[in-house]
């Protein structure tokens, strides 16, 4: 049995979050060029606008061991209690030093917390139309495999989960529009017709993961320096095209934040209102199409991240993509 599919309460919104998110540690969180506190100031943001409460928010779970080997294989998980291949994972090298109970607290229950947060959101999705988890977006990690920040592979977990527990979703449409290609999730899909792939990403930048790309069905392959008329038409045609060609039963929105002019990885040279506008044409689409929604965040390299995110938020909400009722 899972915990993690426990019925919430409807006076909760679908927005699903917990403080455990962060990780902030012996200044650690410094050396990779993420800001490892973005999941808390995006929440702090909205509390500021009033658009939610400690009381409206689920907070999320960790997922358990029995949790992750619905998809990890047990030699991946054993190999997450040797420091160095978690050091490896998050690119964030001192970790070496550092003894494994330690790593398990302070880095991993954390991204454990997210993966629990993207399958807790996946269930809300069908139930209430949408639902956003503020962390997650995990897609370079695959069953067997972790790398680029990536420990655990929410985004197959979470459909994984749907396809066996809820009844009713028998296709998922991931649209990964992160600033990277989603080789994980692809790893995981290749052969199952059931899931339906467009990523949109800088071809020049990592993984740069040839075998993946043959899972991707809609493959929008970006030049360095993209900006926002190209890249806007690009995902506003794609998007389209991807919800009219399957009718899935779920679509996890995959919204890296690392498309933002000036990121130090991604390579892109989209604006912040740039940003915003590609969020609510993945949300008018889905809700055109009448699928139900699952975002989750993903990259994002630079300080003003959070904020955006916080913005893009709001204006989902203004637009009247995002409100709070129980179906």
């Amino acid at each position: 049995m899972t915990e993690l599919y426990e019925d919430i309460p409807p006076t909760c919104w679908p927005i699903v979050y917990s403080p455990d998110y962060n990780i902030t540690f012996l200044g650690l969180e410094k050396l990779h060029p993420f800001d490892s506190g973005k999941w808390g100031k995006i929440i702090r943001f909205l509390k500021e606008e009033k658009l939610i409460a400690d009381d409206v928010i689920v907070r999320a779970r960790e997922a358990s061991e029995e949790d992750l080997l619905v998809v990890h294989t047990k030699s991946y998980l054993d190999r997450l209690k040797w420091s160095f291949a978690v050091a490896s994972i998050t690119e964030i090298p001192p970790i070496i030093f550092l003894p494994n109970f330690l790593v398990q607290r302070k880095v991993l229950r954390p991204l454990r917390t997210q993966t629990g947060g993207t399958i807790m959101a996946g269930k809300l999705a069908i139930e209430r139309g949408w639902a956003i988890n503020i962390g997650g977006g995990f897609h370079h990690c695959s069953s067997d495999r972790g790398g680029g920040f990536c420990a655990y592979a929410d985004i197959t977990l979470t459909i994984k989960f749907l396809f066996e527990r809820m009844e009713g979703v028998a296709k998922a449409t991931i649209i990964d529009l992160d600033a990277h290609q989603g080789n994980g999730h692809e790893r995981d899909f290749m052969d199952d017709r059931r899931v339906y792939i467009m990523d949109v990403y800088n071809r020049f930048i990592y993984p740069g993961d040839g075998y993946a790309k043959r899972a991707i069905k809609r493959k929008v392959e970006l030049d360095w320096g993209t900006a926002d008329r190209e890249y806007l038409h690009k995902v506003k045609t794609h998007v389209e095209g991807a919800l009219s060609e399957v009718k899935s039963d779920i679509l996890i929105y995959n919204a890296g934040t690392d498309i933002l002019d000036g990121d130090p990885l991604g390579g892109l040279a989209i604006s912040s209102q740039g940003i915003i506008e590609r969020d609510e044409i993945v949300f008018r689409a889905a809700q055109k199409h009448g699928i139900p929604i699952l975002m989750v965040t993903s990259g994002g390299y630079q300080k003003k991240t959070a904020q955006i995110i916080a913005a893009s938020l709001l204006n989902l909400h203004s637009q009247g993509l995002i409100d709070h009722k129980h179906e």
